[in-house]
């Protein structure tokens, strides 16, 4: 009986859990004026023209395009510049390293609204507004501090004597550091990139703030479909499942990492 109860409630649980998205696919295989004038829990006339439309349509498909390759271009970033610092406040103890720890994390802990106004000031002055680079650069903010964090912790686990026995081996230290310290912390890598997609891949006060045309991203473009006949609510759906789909993507070919890695406690 006991263990009834507690399956009733894991499908009840995912029932909630996954209707909403449900909903929004059975919204995006239907034309707006099904959605307005029939209430149906099935398409009874299920259609594609609303995904079409994003496909064809170069201001929809180009903003997708867009929001991929600056989430994309931010991971790369982050993990970049987080793996050596992370690795300084892990193997090494400086002047102020416990301050300028919280600093960073103080950083992820403030709104983007604070700092939008001078990236805006500072991209306008030096040309790089409407810009992936412009994007992928301010969402370093938030994402390098969680990077260094999650980092951090996975390497203080590695044991120093590897990095003893590799220069007494005669490691250099970029060598010593790509060969063989990385491989040992790919788990925690491969949740930090998970986060940072993700972190970047949700936010939008920023992307669309400093992008105009050229880079303007699929959450903004969405916000652009009020029309004199109101909302577009089958082509919002069809945009929402789409972006729903590289977010499922990372957890699919990460989920290995994500379970060791909050089972080591870090994140």
């Amino acid at each position: 009986m006991r263990i009834q109860k507690r399956t009733i409630a894991l499908i009840l649980y995912f029932v909630l859990l996954l209707l909403p998205i449900y909903w929004m696919l059975n919204m995006s295989l239907r034309t707006n004026a099904d959605i307005l004038t029939t209430f149906s829990l099935i398409p009874t006339d299920p259609t594609l023209k609303n995904y079409l439309k994003i496909f064809t349509d170069a201001s929809w498909y180009s903003g997708y395009l867009n929001s991929i390759y600056y989430v994309t271009l931010n991971t790369v970033i982050s993990l970049t510049v987080a793996l050596p610092a992370a690795y300084a406040f892990s193997r090494y103890s400086f002047l102020g390293d416990k301050h300028m720890f919280f600093w960073l994390l103080t950083n992820r802990m403030a709104p983007p609204a604070v700092f939008l106004l001078p990236f805006f000031q500072l991209y306008s002055t030096v040309g790089l507004i409407d810009t992936h680079i412009a994007v992928a650069i301010s969402h370093c903010l938030f994402n390098v501090p969680l990077a260094v964090w999650i980092l951090e912790g996975f390497m203080s686990g590695v044991p120093r004597e590897i990095d003893e026995m590799s220069y007494i081996d005669g490691y250099s230290f970029p060598r010593f550091f790509l060969t063989v310290f990385v491989p040992l912390i790919r788990t925690g890598i491969g949740v930090t990139a998970f986060f940072c997609f993700m972190f970047s891949w949700v936010e939008l006060l920023l992307a669309r703030t400093l992008t105009t045309t050229d880079a303007k991203p699929i959450a903004a473009t969405m916000t652009r479909t009020v029309s004199a006949t109101g909302l577009d609510w089958g082509l919002l759906a069809a945009a929402g499942i789409l972006t729903i789909v590289p977010g499922a993507l990372v957890i699919w070919f990460v989920r290995n990492y994500i379970a060791k890695g909050f089972a080591l406690g870090r994140v």
